[in-house]
C-alpha cells in the first residue's frame, strides 16, 4: 500500500498506515552522572546510530519540585502489605509530589467509637516530610458493622445497611478532623464499579452516588477546602460513569478518577479520555478534572493484579511507565499516579509485582529511574505546547510525537506503541522538528542518558518516547 509523504503536522492526525499524535512537555534538570541500573543493552542501546554520548540527566529530590501532576501509590499500608518506612529513602529522590494512600477503616476503628490513626500518621507525616503530600482514598468496610466480611473488610460497602453507614459517617468524620491541615484530597471509595470492591450487593451507580452524597459533606463540614475525587473506577467504563452523572454526582465532586490497566497503554485511550470528557460536558460538568488515579505494570509474569498474565520483565515494565505516564501528559490529564512504590509480597497469596522497588530488598528498579527521570523534566513549569514536528522512514510502523515547553525551551517526544513483549529494535528515521536547534540533543529517559545529535537524518525510534531539545536543556 502507498504511503503518502509525510509533511508536518500540529495536531492528532494519521496517515496511510502511519499516525502522527502529538502532545508536548518540558522540564530541565542539569546534567550529572549517577550509578546505571543493569539491563541487556546498557552499553550501547543506540550503536550505529552516530550519537555521541554526552552526560546523564541528574534527578530532583521531591522536596526540591515546587509542584507537579505526579503521583506514586502507597495503597494496601490499611493491609500492611509494606513497610512505608523502608520506601522513604527512595521516594524523597524519586521527584513525585503526590501519593495515594487508602486510609482504612477496619485498622483504624478495631473497637466500637474507639479510633487510632497512629498508623496513618506515621505515614502521612513521613511523606510530607519528603516533599510529597498524601491524597486519601477513603475506605473500605469494617468487620465490626458487616458480620459477612473478613478482618479487612475489603470492598464491603456500608450503603446496605443503615447502623453501618452512621458509623461509616462517624469515622470519616473523625477522620476528617484528624488529617485537616494535612490532607485536603479525599476520593470516595475504591472501583465501585466491579463486584469485589462492591460487596454483598452488585455494583449500582446510583447506590455509589448515594455513597459519595452522604459522604461528601461530612468532610466539606470539617475541611472546608476539601477537594473531593469521585468514582476511582476500574478501566473507563462510560455507561457506568454516565449512570453516576444522571445520579447527580457531579453536585459532590471536584474531580474524576479512573484506572486505566491495559498492556499497550495508548490503546484507545484517546478516545476513552475524550468520551469522559464528552460525558462531562453533556452533563454541564465541565469543570471537573480528570484523574489517572492507579495504573501500574509488573515486572514479571505470574503473582497477583492486573496485567499479571502478560510476559512482562523489567525492562518491558519500565518502557510502559514511560508510556503510561506521557500518555496521560500528552491527554492533559490533572494527576497521574503509578500503582505502586514497591511490590507486594504476600498479597492475595502471591506478590503483586507491579512496584518500582523490588518486594523482598527495596532495591530501585529500572521502573524507578525512568520514573525519577520523567519528574525530573515534567513538573509545574513544563507546558503542552502546539510545536509541530516530521518523521519519515517508519515504514509501516504507527508513530507517536508531542511537545512541551520549558522556560522558552522546546521538547519533542517521539515513540512507536509497538506491543511491549515484542522486543521491537531501534528503526532508524528522519526527524525534522519544527524548529532549529542550536545544539540539538537527544535525551533516552529509560536511562537518563543524553546524547549530541550532529545529523536528524538517522534517529533511533523505539518502542517507548525519546526526547528531542537544545543540549542546554539535558545540561550539555
Amino acid at each position: 500500500m502507498p504511503v503518502r509523504a509525510p509533511r508536518l503536522v500540529s495536531g492528532i492526525m494519521s496517515h496511510s498506515r502511519r499516525a502522527f499524535l502529538r502532545w508536548g512537555a518540558g522540564g530541565v534538570a542539569l546534567a550529572a552522572l549517577r550509578p546505571p541500573w543493569l539491563r541487556a543493552d546498557a552499553g550501547n542501546p543506540f550503536a550505529g546510530f552516530g550519537l555521541i554520548a554526552a552526560g546523564k540527566l541528574a534527578p530532583r529530590p521531591s522536596a526540591a519540585i515546587a509542584a507537579s501532576s505526579l503521583s506514586v501509590g502507597y495503597e494496601t499500608l490499611d493491609r500492611q502489605h509494606f513497610d512505608p518506612v523502608r520506601t522513604y529513602e527512595h521516594a524523597a529522590q524519586l521527584g513525585v509530589k503526590w501519593a495515594r494512600c487508602q486510609t482504612g477503616w477496619a485498622r483504624t476503628e478495631k473497637t466500637r467509637g474507639q479510633y487510632d490513626f497512629g498508623w496513618l500518621d506515621e505515614v502521612v507525616d513521613g511523606l510530607l516530610k519528603i516533599g510529597i503530600q498524601p491524597w486519601f482514598n477513603l475506605g473500605y468496610g469494617n468487620p465490626l458493622y458487616m458480620q459477612e466480611a473478613d478482618a479487612t473488610a475489603v470492598g464491603w460497602v456500608p450503603v446496605f445497611d443503615g447502623a453501618a453507614m452512621e458509623a461509616w459517617k462517624n469515622f470519616t468524620a473523625r477522620a476528617a478532623e484528624h488529617f485537616k491541615g494535612r490532607v485536603r484530597h479525599w476520593e470516595i471509595w475504591n472501583e465501585p464499579n466491579i463486584t469485589s470492591f462492591w460487596k454483598p450487593g452488585k455494583p449500582d451507580a446510583a447506590a455509589y452516588v448515594k455513597l459519595v452524597k452522604e459522604t461528601a459533606p461530612v468532610i466539606r463540614e470539617r475541611v472546608p477546602d476539601a477537594v473531593i475525587v469521585g468514582c476511582a473506577l476500574a478501566r473507563m467504563p462510560l455507561d457506568y460513569l454516565r449512570e453516576c452523572l444522571e445520579a447527580g454526582i457531579a453536585e459532590h465532586v471536584d474531580r474524576i478518577s479512573y484506572h486505566p490497566y491495559r498492556e499497550i497503554p495508548e490503546k484507545d485511550y484517546e478516545a476513552d479520555v475524550l468520551g469522559v470528557r464528552g460525558l462531562l460536558a453533556q452533563h454541564k460538568a465541565s469543570h471537573i478534572r480528570l484523574w489517572q488515579g492507579e495504573c501500574g505494570c509488573p515486572s514479571q509474569k505470574g503473582g497477583a493484579g492486573a496485567l499479571s498474565k502478560t510476559d512482562w520483565n523489567e525492562s518491558r515494565q519500565a518502557k510502559w511507565l514511560l508510556r503510561r505516564i506521557v500518555s496521560d501528559l500528552r491527554m492533559e490529564v490533572d494527576l497521574t499516579s503509578y500503582f505502586l512504590i514497591v511490590d507486594l509480597v504476600g498479597y492475595r497469596g502471591s506478590t503483586n509485582w507491579k512496584g518500582l522497588l523490588r518486594g523482598e530488598s527495596y532495591t530501585p528498579k529500572p521502573a524507578y529511574f525512568a520514573y525519577q527521570n520523567l519528574c525530573a523534566l515534567f513538573d509545574a513549569d513544563a507546558r503542552k505546547a502546539d510545536l509541530p514536528i516530521r518523521i519519515e522512514g517508519a515504514d509501516d510502523a504507527v508513530v507517536m510525537t508531542a511537545s512541551f515547553v520549558r522556560g522558552g525551551e522546546p521538547l519533542w517526544l517521539f515513540w512507536t506503541p509497538e506491543d511491549l513483549t515484542r522486543d521491537t529494535p531501534p528503526r532508524k528515521v528522519r526527524v525534522t522538528p519544527g524548529e532549529k536547534l542550536k545544539a540539538p540533543a537527544l535525551l533516552d529517559p529509560l536511562t537518563g542518558q543524553s546524547y549530541r545529535v550532529a545529523a536528524f537524518d538517522a534517529l533511533p525510534l523505539v518502542d517507548y518516547p525519546l526526547i528531542i531539545a537544545n543540549g542546554t536543556v539535558f545540561g550539555q
